[in-house]
């Protein structure tokens, strides 16, 4: 490729600026600040077409995370194709990053594993890191041999967690379908310890945890399995079913994924407005 992505730039930073930067790489086809249509201000990046790939890959070893008007750049290959960055092959994710790592940091840290698409600490409105960052490999090799060598090492005094990045909706959808803590409830009175004793005749119980409810004679609990394979065994097992020196008598066992607040206000409010609209347009 001949065609490079300059990001992170000063607003003030315009097309003549960068010519005098790279001129002396070599032979320049075009270079365009992108702005925004309507104000024609900065939007902090550019992208700068060289004649030769060998110039191109010598302006990122030469210039990457040089300051320019007293800002930070950063280089990269132009990656045009979005579905190479949409695909999250090869992206890596980093936190409990110490203040002092920026961008020049991590790549310098992460670059003997392969080759770097794109590297970023992500920073607030005043430039200060947030603790956390991306690494953005060319394969999925580079980034799992990465994150076996860097996951819970020191990096400048502070331990880091590096693994694999997962979209948002994919950590959602992810948290709905693996699980491990399970929500028991219509069980006679008992203790913690109790509960774990009959549960672990489904898996390895982590902890236990029940309140009993005097007043309303009844009791429900927490289990944590040691895998999720377990806890859908257990929920298999004991919902909606009359175990015996379990089950409150009378009831029948509820066992389900143990939800947050959050989760159960969603799911009270898509049940209220799928009653809603049961009852506004009937069948």
């Amino acid at each position: 490729g001949t065609s490079l992505y300059v990001g992170d730039l000063h607003k003030d930073v315009n097309e003549a600026n960068l010519f005098d930067l790279f001129k002396h790489i070599g032979p320049i086809i075009s270079i365009r600040v992108c702005r925004d249509l309507a104000t024609r201000m900065s939007l902090g990046y550019a992208y700068v077409n060289f004649q030769n790939p060998v110039d191109a890959q010598r302006a990122i070893e030469t210039h990457n995370f040089e300051a320019l008007k007293d800002k930070q750049i950063r280089i990269m290959w132009s990656q045009r194709d979005p579905s190479v960055r949409k695909s999250g092959v090869g992206n890596v994710f980093i936190k409990g990053l110490e203040k002092s790592v920026d961008t020049k940091v991590l790549y310098d840290t992460f670059s003997s594993y392969g080759n770097i698409l794109s590297c970023k600490v992500v920073t607030d409105d005043q430039g200060n890191s947030k603790g956390y960052g991306f690494v953005h490999y060319d394969g999925e090799e580079p980034a799992k041999k990465a994150i076996e060598a860097l996951d819970g090492t020191d990096l400048r005094g502070s331990t880091v967690f590096v693994g694999p990045f997962i979209k948002r909706s994919q950590r959602q959808s992810g948290l709905l379908t693996r699980f491990t803590n399970v929500y028991i409830k219509e069980i006679k009175s008992m203790d913690a310890q109790e509960l774990k004793e009959k549960m672990q005749e489904y898996g390895e119980v982590t902890s236990s945890f029940t309140k009993v409810e005097p007043t309303l004679e009844k009791c429900f609990g927490f289990v944590n399995f040691a895998s999720h394979e377990q806890a859908v065994k257990a929920i298999d097992a004991v919902h909606g079913q009359e175990v015996e020196g379990l089950t409150r008598p009378g009831s029948k066992t509820y066992m389900q994924r143990a939800m947050r607040r959050a989760e159960r206000d969603m799911e009270l409010r898509r049940r209220f407005l799928a009653e809603k609209a049961k009852r506004q347009f009937p069948p």
